[in-house]
């Protein structure tokens, strides 16, 4: 599955999160390093989910870009 994550970045280096799935974020030095800590940290969520006996919810976010006269 794949789900839509966000990357900010930060005074420090990068922070993400996951529209779809409530309190998984990451935040790490570089651009890279935070998506792939969010990689982890989705697969990570999921397993709990599933051990915990609850519903994994599907990924519905989307995302898009506009643009606007400057």
């Amino acid at each position: 599955m794949k789900y839509l994550i966000v990357i900010e970045q930060t005074r420090t280096g990068f922070s993400a999160y996951s529209p779809d799935l409530p309190g998984c974020v990451a935040a790490a030095g570089t651009r890279e390093a935070v998506e792939q800590e969010m990689t982890d940290a989705v697969a990570f969520h999921l397993e709990g989910l599933k051990a915990e006996g609850l519903d994994v919810p599907a990924p519905n976010t989307s995302s898009s870009y506009v643009d606007v006269p400057a």
